[in-house]
Parts: C-alpha cells; structure tokens; sequence
C-alpha cells in the first residue's frame, strides 16, 4: 500500500485529475470529516476527509474521480458509472476497499 506524504501531495493529485477532466476547482480543502469522504459543491468548493491521506493511493483516486465527476454528472447513473469505468476500469473493486476501510464508520461520498 502506498499512502500520501502528506496534504500537498495529496491536493497535487486532485489538481491533475481536475485537469485531465477539465473541471475547474475553485477552493480544495482537507479537513476532518466526521460522516462523509468527500464532498463538492456546484461552485467549484471540494472537501476531502484527512483520513483519505493514509489510505491507498489507488483507493484515494477512487474518492477523487467520484468528486470531480459529480461537477458533470451530478448523480451516479450510467453516464457517471461509463465515465468512472473509462477513467478507473473496474472502480468498483476500489469503492469496496474504501467501504471496508471505513472499519464500522458510517462514512460516505457525496451523492
């Protein structure tokens, strides 16, 4: 497993794969989050729970897409789950890992 440095390298991330699919993020912040992974709002506002830093880049990439992708599709129909399959292949593997890892925590990504 291979975990973040620490939060700029994480936000990095997020930054190239906004850019790879040409979202704009207005502000980033990673912060502690009690019910939720992630979240993001239609002004470009993305939050992401601190806990994702020790988690497996990988699983991370996951919770990213899934954010970045809600800024064109804001629900998880097909076109949502076409577009998670091209960009992550078989993401589902990884939302397990990340349910998993939430060890009983009622944890989850935004709508």
């Amino acid at each position: 497993m291979i975990s973040w440095r620490d939060k700029e390298e994480f936000k990095r991330r997020v930054l190239e794969w906004a850019d790879k699919l040409d979202v704009k993020v207005n502000s980033l912040a990673i912060r502690p989050m009690r019910t939720k992974w992630a979240s993001c709002s239609t002004a470009g506002n993305l939050n992401f729970n601190a806990e994702l830093l020790e988690l497996d880049r990988k699983i991370s990439d996951y919770v990213i897409v899934h954010e970045l992708l809600h800024f064109r599709v804001p629900n998880h129909g097909r076109l949502w789950k076409s577009l998670m399959r091209a960009h992550l292949g078989d993401y589902e593997k990884h939302e397990e890992k990340l349910r998993k890892s939430a060890c009983g925590k009622s944890l989850r990504l935004s709508p």
